[in-house]
């Protein structure tokens, strides 16, 4: 009796997980993402969509949730990502998923939280990222020539984007098995460079555009800055005012997307540049303009969430902190008042999206640098009336009734009638970040230092010319050291040596004596330096170390981009004295600094040399030097950041983890460093013996360096302030005295 009990019990059992599955089957058999001329349509839904970008490697797998969870209550419906391939196969066919790197666990975060992916694979991506985020090992693949109508480039790439959009459907991640991607990119911004190609550009287009769409994701795909995207790819806008200078879509079967509305000036995001963000009410009037204008679906801000370029991950001289001040700055925290603006904004749209996405659409002039847009359906209407005026308002009539535009400015009319947002009204107040100190390192017995010394002309390799510095190194250190002799019959008379270079950095020693330095910078990246020296008689050494700093990200043909020096040449001062052209004499050359070699930069490595007790005041502001010491994980959740405005110019490692580059000695038009403060996430500290290591290029103080926290408060009543501060100056508090 028990055993046909129980197996009565077993059978409705059996039968109740069948229906379940069978339901949830169902469930997932039914969704869908397709698009017509005004939307994504999701489960046969039309869809306005507001995005924000965050890339998982600028951040780290700690941040990710409150991350993506600030963006949601920020209004964001979807996070977007670029895909770093050379992140992911630093080496030809080995994979790094781990960390900050693991995609998967990434876009897992974001299913969780209930929002939606768009997944960039490119995988060219440029996105300010060391070489366009290519691994540089296809350089060296025979016959390559990247992004054309050429088969070893077509071959890697299909491999690579294939293989993640394997991982992808292996995880269930594309929306139609139940996941959260709703669209992909392939390639990025072609268009720019297309023409440079010739007869190799447009196949190479429908080529990448048939493979993507063979790999049967079930979500559409885009071409980002294509206008000729082949169907059924979306051609998409990336730029600052997507609504002014786009001629939108090049079907009236494609909606209208906006991949990337810039939040931050970022061609000021460099060395030597004072940084300025946009206004939370240009970036509002750009995006209401665009869903106005072009009866836009989908925009996109990039960065919503900018982060860290850590190590050596950034492109030429882009500052190590990204997209800051972004909705969410740097360190996470929230941004006044962008953060609220386009959360509203948000609102006020999704509040009208019905007659959006099906309304009736009309546009008519309201006179001089005045438009009304309205879409209309049989029980609502929403109207958007625009001011294009820069510097004057504007009274309008609408419907019978008037209104005031302030400049440059949307307001966005519910029923036609009553206004829900002014694109230039900010209310919310502005943010003030301090930066607090909580640990100095002035306490010079705690430091320990050690030389990288200048290689002697037999410890490298030798060739009769200067080699390509990137081909040399294969972009993995920023460091090349070229090194020749030559004979001089000069005496006690000064002579000066003339290097050109199409790297960054050149520091010239002359007999192992530091005779000058010289850089380039974003405008012009090489760097021309004359330095005055006096020659021994007979034979003299010359010691060049070359500097990248980042590998290039943009532009047609990076594989046979030159890098390095070019031209040395040794000249009298008098004006008929001979010139010694030493370009094509023998060089050795030696790949690196000794540090790297031995990987100083962790605990064990650091104990391959042997380093110096000596007061730094004797071995302070010296080139080529490296420093350690520990210090305690600071109390609290606030983030934590390294004041480095006393140093020159070098890179930083926390626990063995590169913080990346920093560059404090390159000023600012203002005199300020354009950066001083740079990012430990907390997830890379123990609670005490944390060890910093440093190596310092040019010479600076490391007994003024400094620990500190980071918060923001709301005090800025407008949006008027442009300028990011200068990040040496921000208030700051002292907390504490504590010797490292």
């Amino acid at each position: 009796m028990g055993l046909k009990v129980n197996g009565v019990v077993f059978f409705v059992l059996m039968m109740l997980v069948v229906v379940v599955v069978s339901r949830e089957s169902k469930a997932v058999s039914n969704r869908s993402v397709t698009y017509d001329g005004r939307a994504l349509i999701i489960d046969g839904m039309r869809k306005v969509l507001f995005s924000g970008s965050i890339h998982y490697p600028r951040s780290t797998p700690e941040m990710w949730p409150s991350l993506i969870a600030k963006a949601k209550e920020g209004g964001i419906d979807v996070i977007q990502t670029y895909v770093f391939w050379n992140a992911h196969e630093p080496v030809q066919g080995q994979y790094n998923f781990e960390g900050r790197f693991d995609l998967v666990k990434f876009i897992k975060e974001v299913q969780a939280q209930g929002l939606y992916v768009s997944l960039r694979i490119g995988p060219f991506i440029e996105a300010e990222w060391q070489y366009g985020g290519l691994p540089f090992w296809l350089h060296d693949i025979p016959g390559i020539t990247f992004r054309c109508n050429n088969e070893p480039f077509k071959y890697h790439m299909q491999r690579f984007v294939t293989k993640i959009v394997g991982m992808m459907k292996a995880e269930s991640l594309f929306y139609p098995q139940g996941g959260p991607i709703i669209i992909s990119q392939i390639e990025n911004e072609y268009q720019n460079i297309e023409p440079a190609f010739h007869e190799l550009g447009p196949p190479y287009v429908k080529w990448a555009a048939s493979m993507a769409v063979g790999l049967n994701t079930g979500v559409p795909w885009v071409m980002c800055k294509q206008d000729d995207a082949p169907d059924p790819v979306i051609n998409a806008c990336n730029g600052v005012s997507c609504g002014e200078t786009w001629s939108g879509p090049n079907s009236p079967n494609k909606p209208a997307l906006w991949t990337e509305n810039w939040t931050t000036i970022f061609s000021l995001q460099k060395y030597g540049k004072q940084p300025r963000n946009r206004p939370a009410k240009e970036l509002a009037f750009a995006a209401a303009l665009f869903i106005a204008k072009k009866k836009g679906s989908f925009v996109n801000y990039y960065m919503y969430h900018g982060g860290t370029n850590f190590g050596r991950t950034a492109s030429p001289y882009v500052t190590t902190s990204y997209y800051d001040l972004a909705p969410l700055d740097e360190y996470g925290l929230v941004w006044q008042p962008t953060w609220t603006h386009l959360k509203e904004l948000h609102a006020a749209v999704k509040q009208s999206s019905q007659s959006l996405l099906y309304g009736t659409y009309s546009n008519f002039s309201l006179g001089y640098l005045k438009e009304a847009h309205v879409f209309q359906t049989k029980s609502d209407c929403v109207a958007f009336l625009v001011n294009f005026n820069l510097h004057g308002k504007a009274d309008v009539q609408f419907r019978n009734k008037k209104y005031q535009l302030p400049a440059r400015s949307v307001i966005i009319l519910s029923q036609c009638n009553n206004i829900i947002f002014n694109t230039a009204e900010v209310t919310t107040q502005g943010s003030t970040r301090s930066s607090k100190v909580l640990q100095s390192f002035n306490d010079a017995s705690k430091w320990s230092w050690t030389s990288d010394k200048i290689p002697d002309f037999y410890d490298g390799k030798f060739t009769n010319k200067l080699l390509d510095q990137l081909s040399t190194t294969k972009d993995a250190t920023d460091y090349l050291w070229y090194i020749a002799r030559y004979n001089s019959t000069s005496e006690g008379s000064n002579q000066v040596l003339h290097v050109e270079s199409d790297a960054h950095v050149i520091h010239a020693f002359v007999n192992y004596k530091f005779v000058g330095k010289e850089h380039g910078n974003d405008q012009d990246p090489s760097a021309t330096l004359d330095a005055n020296f006096v020659p021994n008689k007979g034979e003299n050494t010359i010691s060049l170390l070359s500097v990248m700093v980042g590998s290039p990200d943009a532009g047609p043909h990076l594989e046979r981009k030159y890098t390095g020096l070019h031209t040395v040449k040794v000249d009298g001062t008098e004006k008929h004295s001979n010139s010694i052209d030493l370009s094509n004499q023998v060089w050795s050359y030696r790949v690196g600094r000794y540090g790297e070699q031995y990987k100083i930069y962790s605990m064990e490595g650091s104990t391959r040399v042997e380093w110096r007790k000596d007061s730094l005041q004797n071995s302070g502001n010296q080139p080529l030097r490296w420093y350690k010491t520990i210090f305690d994980l600071p109390d609290g959740s606030d983030p934590v950041a390294l004041n480095l405005a006393s140093m020159g110019k070098g890179e930083v490692w926390v626990n063995g983890e590169s913080i990346g580059r920093y560059w404090v000695s390159f000023k600012a038009p203002n005199g300020q460093p354009s950066q001083a403060l740079y990012h430990v996430p907390r997830s890379f500290l123990q609670p005490s013996g944390n060890f910093l290591v440093l190596f310092e290029e040019e010479g600076g103080n490391p007994l003024e360096i400094t620990v500190n926290t980071i918060s923001v408060t709301n005090t800025q009543a407008n949006d008027d302030e442009h300028l990011i501060p200068a990040q040496s100056s921000y208030q700051t508090e002292y907390n504490a005295t504590i010797g490292g």
